[in-house]
């Protein structure tokens, strides 16, 4: 696989440049141009449908993203409480040790866990967080 690479790289490379234009262009993702004169959201009718069917619409109305953010949000804190009681816990293990050395490396080994999940936690709340943000 190495020995692919190694031979295939100039022609990889320009694969990749040649495809680039596609993948960045705007005007192909969307398909439409920006001013064109429909508008979807008002043109379809869908708002007054769901106005006459007792739905929310407009602002106040739970978008597809807002829902999933609030769950990323929900599911990453309780985890993150999980981790805290965690490291709570391991403190208790190491303060009820009594001098016992394989008591302090299992408390010892706990805390370390707990603190490499907090991170890991946070760090997945920060990428969440700015995907949402980026994407809505």
């Amino acid at each position: 696989m190495k020995n692919f690479f190694a031979k295939n790289s100039i022609k990889l490379l320009a694969l990749m440049f040649l495809l680039a234009p596609i993948f960045v262009s705007t005007q192909v993702v969307y398909g439409q141009a920006e001013d064109s004169g429909f508008n979807f959201v008002e043109d379809s009718g869908l708002n007054q449908s769901a106005d006459s069917g007792g739905f929310v619409t407009g602002e106040d109305a739970a978008t597809v993203d807002n829902i999933i953010g609030r769950i990323i949000t929900i599911v990453l804190s309780m985890v993150g409480v999980m981790f805290l009681a965690f490291a709570i816990y391991g403190g208790v293990v190491w303060m009820t040790a009594d001098g016992n050395e394989e008591k302090v490396k299992t408390a010892n080994k706990i805390i370390m866990n707990a603190l490499f999940g907090i991170i890991i936690v946070l760090s997945a709340y920060v990428v969440s967080y700015f995907l949402i943000k980026y994407f809505a």
